[in-house]
């Protein structure tokens, strides 16, 4: 009889991504990392890490806390994505979206749910996010 092989789970696969991107972050307060993806985890449809705009200088703007003047790693990937509204998407953030990022993905359309790894110190886009059907996964490490 063969062992079946332990196999990482897509959302593993996909937040483990995420941090990854995170490194690339130019953020001096907290480096966050996103992937969007298909909901059959067959596409990597957008990544993105917090930072300022390309071309600008690598690092924040300021040294305020929540106004840094880094775009957030949602705000890139939504910025990158360019599968059209109607494919159903998975967002895979390692830190829980703020209320203006929360929005972005829902704007982003048919983002049918959103994994986070850390919590972040204001929990008000939960709320947000299920008020429109967005389900929302928290994924320990």
């Amino acid at each position: 009889m063969d062992t079946p092989i332990k196999r990482p789970s897509f959302e593993k696969i996909y937040m483990d991504l995420a941090f990854r991107l995170a490194e690339r972050s130019t953020c001096l307060r907290l480096k966050v990392g996103t992937v969007i993806t298909s909901t059959d985890y067959r596409k990597v449809l957008a990544v993105g890490y917090n930072g300022n705009a390309t071309g600008l200088h690598n690092g924040c703007d300021r040294d305020e806390v929540g106004n840094c003047g880094c775009l957030h790693s949602e705000e890139n990937a939504v910025i990158n994505c360019d599968a059209p509204r109607m494919v159903e998407k998975i967002a895979f953030v390692t830190h829980l979206p703020c209320v203006q990022c929360a929005k972005r993905l829902i704007n982003l359309g048919n983002v049918r749910t959103v994994y986070y790894a850390n919590d972040y110190r204001i929990r008000d886009s939960l709320d947000v996010l299920k008020s429109v059907g967005i389900e929302i996964g928290q994924i320990s490490f």
